[in-house]
């Protein structure tokens, strides 16, 4: 059960709620105010796609002001679930703060008494992303996330993969991963579009200063061209993507294969994605990301033998055996599949246990 502030200035209200009613965490974030166009729709579409995420059970909304708030409690109330929003104009913190934990503790009970369902796996929705890549992430925990989708697809998944400047000298691949030409054209122009307006606007250097990472380049990936073609195999050998999600956009097309025009970095991707309704991210690593979520179990998954002995407490799936040809890729992908299932069936994973909950918005560019 989340306490969900729609503005920064609302983030101690929701933190106080969080703190006065056990059971309940609070989300705060950076932004919200004087937003505008484009900017601000982005804003609404993830904090209200964050409350309706269904790993979430209830919501308790706090705004500012109560037009703003109210936009966000009727977005979320049309998935059914239960939400109550509160303001702060006119009301101070401590009157709000009073109802909110009032309407906080009901929703906490209600919460407590739903009972688990079985399902199918065809109703998990499963989004990917990267980090701390380096030359084994290519070679193997990307290609065991590829080989649970092409195996999982085909049962009926819905699956999203993304980072759009990390596709840089791969974007002929990719393109022709498209489910067919007319798309895939329309995936170029986003690429190219994303490359002229943001990479090449401010670059400073032929990487662009960050693409490769430092990281990256400690770990032997010494171009953006050598990362992006280990990126992609992280949507297997079969799996066709069948259209492109704007930031924080749920699929409209049923089960299958998305692409979502995405930042790279770890914490703003996984956000954005968990906004547009996935509920399971797997997490490939190559270096070592300790990344977490608060809505979404962060699973992961490293091939390096390195990673496993000095930072095995961040790691869910050991693959590392591939590189040591003790295990195939193959049977990387069904130890995936298992632990995704496991995940699924209630298991923490190690970022939850280690209280890892990273949660960053997107923005497209200045406030008023």
């Amino acid at each position: 059960m989340f306490i969900l502030p729609v503005d920064d200035i609302s983030n101690a209200a929701c933190e106080a709620v969080a703190n006065n009613i056990k059971g309940t965490i609070a989300i705060p974030h950076a932004y919200g105010r004087l937003q505008s166009g484009e900017d601000l729709e982005l804003h609404f579409r993830t904090i209200i796609g964050t409350g309706s995420n269904p790993n979430i059970s209830a919501c308790v909304v706090i705004g500012i002001e109560p037009s703003w708030t109210q936009r966000v409690v009727d977005g979320i109330a049309a998935t059914g679930k239960p939400v109550e929003g509160f303001f702060t104009e006119q009301n101070g913190d401590l009157k709000t703060i009073m109802n909110a934990s009032r309407s906080a503790k009901e929703m906490v009970h209600h919460a407590t008494e739903i009972q688990r369902e079985e399902c199918d796996i065809s109703e998990l929705w499963i989004s990917t992303k990267c980090g701390e890549s380096n030359t084994t992430i290519g070679l193997g925990a990307n290609p065991t996330v590829g080989n649970m989708y092409d195996k999982l697809l085909p049962l009926g998944i819905t699956g999203c993969f993304g980072e759009t400047s990390e596709i840089t000298g791969a974007e002929h691949i990719c393109r022709r991963r498209a489910v067919n030409e007319e798309l895939g054209e329309r995936w170029y122009r986003m690429w190219k579009a994303y490359q002229d307006e943001v990479i090449f606007a401010y670059q400073t250097d032929d990487l662009s200063d960050s693409q490769p990472t430092k990281g990256n380049i400690a770990g032997g990936l010494t171009t953006i061209e050598e990362k992006a073609l280990g990126n992609l195999e992280k949507i297997g050998r079969t799996s066709m993507y069948k259209e492109i999600l704007g930031p924080a956009e749920t699929p409209n097309l049923g089960e299958g294969l998305y692409f979502m025009d995405s930042s790279s970095a770890a914490a703003e991707c996984v956000t954005i994605m968990a906004a547009g309704g996935f509920v399971i991210h797997t997490f490939p690593t190559g270096q070592g990301n300790v990344i977490g979520h608060p809505i979404v179990p962060v699973i992961k998954i490293t091939a390096n033998p390195r990673t496993i002995r000095t930072m095995c407490e961040h790691i869910d799936v050991d693959v590392s055996g591939i590189l040591r040809n003790e295990m195939t890729i193959d049977q990387a992908g069904d130890v995936l599949i298992e632990m995704i299932c496991r995940t699924a069936n209630g298991r923490n994973t190690a970022a939850e246990t280690l209280g890892h909950r990273e949660f960053s918005m997107t923005k497209l560019y200045r406030s008023a």
